[in-house]
């Protein structure tokens, strides 16, 4: 038997067994740290040491969960200080309800006054009661902690069905189509040469000749509205200018238009 297979090592080193502690190896005092109750806040750890001490929520004893709490509370304040400050205060909370138990009270006021516990107890139940239910929903299955979420890709991808189109749809969507063809129809608008001077040699031709034409009869109906009005304003022009007249014998008889020359001072002009 060898020297090797009479003492197991106590480590390996890069698969190098080693069989003794090295001599110059320093361990310092705080390398290793062992915490065995971690508390989420001050509620948390009041409620351990009242479930630990099997004390009554209803009932505190504040005297034994103080002195306990702040033993907890020293120990923070040695190697977390920056955590101890919610502690310290709820340490401070319990010395003044300890100290409201210790007051003597008048009698009057012993039946009115309030149970200095009360707050406490109500805030260490309603902790309790959450702390319960979030345990609860820990249990649940998680994806990640306690399954897989598992994604399966398919080649074959199956045909898409499309809906059936009947009639009316067809003839719904054709008349969405007409609407919107009729909204964005262009419609082009030209201004129409009429010439009022031009209107007037014709008007007076017209009258050359005759000796009484009727009013009526110098318009042209199936020219358009834009001829009708050029033709007023011309005979009202000539009329202005004194080259026709413009009459009738008596109210609501049929007017006439007649020349007051011989109707070639406007050419001439």
């Amino acid at each position: 038997m060898t020297a090797h297979a009479e003492v197991a090592p106590i480590a390996r080193i890069h698969g190098e067994p080693i069989l003794a502690v090295p001599e110059d190896l320093y361990i310092p005092p705080d390398a290793l740290e062992v915490f065995l109750e971690t508390f989420e806040g001050p509620l948390d750890l009041l409620l351990y040491l009242i479930r630990k001490n099997n004390l009554d929520v209803l009932d505190i004893q504040m005297a034994k969960l103080t002195a306990q709490y702040l033993v907890y509370v020293d120990m923070m304040r040695a190697n977390q200080l920056e955590l101890a400050a919610e502690y310290l205060l709820m340490a401070a909370v319990l010395i003044e309800i300890k100290s409201r138990l210790l007051l003597p009270k008048p009698k009057a006021a012993q039946d009115e006054a309030a149970d200095p516990r009360a707050e406490l107890v109500r805030r260490l139940m309603e902790y309790e009661r959450i702390k319960l239910a979030a345990q609860k929903l820990n249990e649940l299955p998680q994806a990640g902690r306690d399954f897989q979420l598992v994604q399966v890709w398919i080649e074959n991808v199956s045909p898409q069905r499309l809906a059936q189109v009947r009639p009316e749809d067809l003839r719904e969507a054709w008349l969405g189509i007409v609407a919107r063809a009729k909204i964005t129809q262009h419609h082009r608008i030209t201004r129409e040469q009429l010439s009022v001077r031009e209107r007037m040699t014709r008007v007076l031709r017209a009258l050359r000749g005759a000796q009484f034409v009727a009013f009526e009869s110098l318009f042209d109906a199936a020219a358009g509205l834009g001829e009708l009005v050029v033709t007023l304003l011309a005979i009202l022009e000539l009329a202005r200018e004194g080259l026709v007249d413009v009459t009738q014998q008596e109210a609501y008889s049929p007017i006439y238009v007649r020349l007051t020359g011989d109707g070639n001072e406007l050419e001439a002009a």
